[in-house]
């Protein structure tokens, strides 16, 4: 959701607001008070008690619960998403067979410390949360922005890494990435009564067939009531957007680094995404050493909202190594 072009400097205050309330819905004050089970395999995307460790000075909150041993799945999230903007559905179900790590990065939501400004940043306290959990190797899958860090952290720290599952991404210098999208600001500019609805635009096509299955998103979306992720302020997607802004932008070769990222990758993508576009999937995928590439049909940014079950069916053969 890159955003530096002249439209976005005149009217920013708008599109952030409406971006913050829809992707950080019916907020309510975390809190790690709540009754815990004693097994984390009895957790669930709506009971998992909100956590917090220190790294690199900020206090960053994390959800883990799952199914212990092997390797944990760690989910990096999207542009002004917090703990509660994962589809419950695709949480657990993952959670039924793995460990599973959520978290805000540094200055996002319940997490203190200042969001970085560049993709790096980001990357640097995603590294550094799995060091401090103990985290020794992790399955990574990032959605939209947190797909570019999951590509950062990769590069950094390559050791970390055993599988990467990108959904929803770009390479550095993808098609339309240096600013936002025609399309995109198109949506951002609409009325409606419901801010939470953007998700309906922005996730999903027009279709009838896609709007119904947006539309059970949102029911689930908003299924946890209690101890629900803080709302994400006003600071953090200007420095979001710049950082993406900055990932965005076009160089020659821009590229070649992807050439350095050896792990079994899952590229993941709608078919018809107005957000990152598509094309950028598939760039992904062919520099990819070892890649392979899953789109989604009449599906737009949120494809993987739109097919929750296919999805895990997907991501679990290849987590398992199946080919």
């Amino acid at each position: 959701m890159a955003v530096s072009n002249t439209r976005w400097a005149l009217r920013p205050t708008f599109t952030l607001v409406v971006l913050a309330i829809a992707c950080s819905i019916i907020s309510v004050q975390a809190s790690a008070s709540v009754t815990e089970p004693k097994v984390a395999s009895s957790y669930t995307h709506q009971t998992a008690p909100t956590r917090f460790v220190e790294v690199d000075g900020a206090r960053l909150a994390y959800r883990r619960f799952g199914k212990a041993g092997g390797v944990p799945l760690v989910f990096l999230q999207h542009f002004v998403g917090n703990l509660d903007s994962w589809d419950p559905k695709v949480i657990d179900g993952f959670a039924r067979d793995r460990e599973v790590i959520l978290f805000d990065n540094a200055g996002v939501a319940s997490s203190s410390g200042e969001v970085p400004k560049t993709i790096e940043g980001m990357a640097k306290y995603t590294a550094g949360l799995l060091q401090r959990l103990g985290v020794a190797k992790a399955d990574l899958l990032g959605f939209s922005m947190g797909s570019l860090i999951a590509q950062q952290v990769t590069l950094d720290h390559p050791e970390l890494v055993r599988r990467l599952i990108l959904v929803g991404s770009s390479p550095r210098g993808g098609v339309g990435m240096s600013s936002l999208t025609p399309e995109f600001q198109g949506y951002l500019a609409k009325k409606r009564d419901v801010p939470d609805e953007l998700l309906l635009d922005v996730f999903f096509t027009q279709t009838a067939e896609s709007q119904t299955a947006g539309r059970k998103f949102l029911t689930r979306l908003r299924a946890r009531k209690i101890n629900r992720d803080l709302e994400v302020d006003s600071k953090t997607a200007p420095a979001q957007a710049a950082a993406i802004a900055g990932w965005g932008a076009p160089t020659d070769n821009s590229s070649d680094y992807l050439k350095g990222i050896k792990q079994p990758t899952l590229v993941v993508a709608g078919s018809r995404d107005i957000v990152f576009y598509t094309v950028n999937d598939v760039t992904l995928q062919q520099a990819l050493p070892d890649s392979q590439l899953v789109i989604y049909p009449d599906s737009n940014h949120g494809a993987i909202y739109q097919y929750p079950d296919l999805f895990l069916k997907h991501a679990t053969l290849f987590l398992n190594g199946v080919k």
